[in-house]
C-alpha cells in the first residue's frame, strides 16, 4: 500500500478538497495522509466561509507525517494564501512525485486563491511539480495565454513547462466540445486523453479527484500517462454514477471503478 500525502482544504460538504482526496486515494488502493490548509463551510451551492489554518501548523503537520509515516507521492490542492504556499514549499520532500492542482476558483465560482498568492505558487511550487493539472481558466490565469483551441492549450502547457513544471495536464472539462480532451504535455511529447463529454451537474470536486487519482497512480509506480489515463477513466465513471446529492454542483461517486 503506497502512501499519498494530500495538502489541501477541507470541504464540509464532502465532495471536494481533503475529503475527496481521502476517498479517491482509498478507492484506488492507496493510504491517505493529510495536512489541512483551511476549513471551508460549503455545500453544492457554494462556499459560505473559509477559515485558513496557520501556516506554521500546516508545516508542522507535513513534517510530522514525513518524520514517521513517510510518503510515496504528494498532492497539492487549495493552499489558501502566500504564507501557506511558502511554508509548504519549505518542507516538500525532494524525492517523490508531486502533483500540483492549482486551485484558484471553486466550481461554484468562489475565489479560493487571491491574486497575491499566485505569484508565490508560480515561484515556489511550479518548479517542484512533477505534474501540474490546471483546468482551462486556471491555465489562462497562470500563463496569460488563450486556451480556446487545441493548439493554444498545448502552447499553454509548454508555457507551464517553461515556468518549471516537469509536465502539465491541461484539462478540457471547462470546454464545450462533445469530447472532453485533456492534453498531457511533457518535454518529449504531447498525449491526448479523450472521452465522451458527460453532461452532468455533478462535477463538484472533479479537479481534486483527478489530481489525487494521478498522485496515487504515480505512488504505485504507474507512468505519468498511465496514471493520467486511469484517473480520467475513474473520474468519468465517478461522474456517470454520481449520487445526485444537493441542489447545485453535486459530488461524484468516489467508490466508482475505472471503466
Amino acid at each position: 500500500m503506497k502512501r499519498v500525502l494530500t495538502i489541501a482544504g477541507s470541504d464540509s460538504g464532502g465532495g471536494a478538497g481533503i475529503e475527496a482526496d481521502i476517498k479517491t486515494i482509498t478507492a484506488l488502493g492507496g493510504y491517505a495522509c493529510t495536512a489541512i490548509t483551511a476549513l471551508t463551510a460549503q455545500n453544492t451551492l457554494g462556499v459560505a466561509g473559509v477559515h485558513p489554518i496557520p501556516a506554521e501548523f500546516v508545516k508542522l503537520c507535513i513534517e510530522t507525517v514525513l518524520a514517521d509515516i513517510g510518503v510515496d507521492a504528494v498532492k497539492l490542492g487549495m493552499l489558501t494564501n502566500e504564507a501557506i504556499i511558502r511554508a509548504v514549499a519549505s518542507v516538500l520532500p525532494a524525492n517523490v512525485p508531486i502533483v500540483l492542482d492549482p486551485v484558484m476558483v471553486a466550481t461554484s465560482g468562489a475565489v479560493l486563491l487571491p491574486d497575491g498568492a499566485i505569484a508565490a505558487l508560480k515561484d515556489e511550487l511550479l518548479p517542484r511539480a512533477t505534474l501540474v493539472t490546471p483546468n482551462l481558466p486556471e491555465t489562462a490565469k497562470l500563463t496569460g495565454l488563450p486556451v480556446g483551441s487545441e493548439d493554444e492549450r498545448i502552447a499553454a502547457g509548454r508555457a507551464l513547462l517553461a515556468l518549471g513544471a516537469k509536465a502539465a495536464l491541461i484539462k478540457g472539462g471547462h470546454g464545450d466540445d462533445e469530447r472532453l480532451t485533456d492534453y498531457l504535455v511533457t518535454a518529449e511529447a504531447v498525449e491526448a486523453i479523450s472521452l465522451p463529454r458527460l453532461h452532468s451537474r455533478n462535477t463538484h470536486g472533479t479537479g481534486c479527484t483527478m489530481a489525487s487519482a494521478i498522485a496515487t497512480g504515480l505512488a504505485q509506480g504507474l507512468t505519468l500517462l498511465d496514471a493520467a489515463n486511469r484517473a480520467r477513466h475513474y473520474l468519468q465513471e465517478a461522474i456517470r454514477t454520481a449520487p445526485g446529492f444537493g441542489a447545485g454542483h453535486g459530488p461524484v461517486n468516489h467508490l466508482a471503478k475505472p471503466l
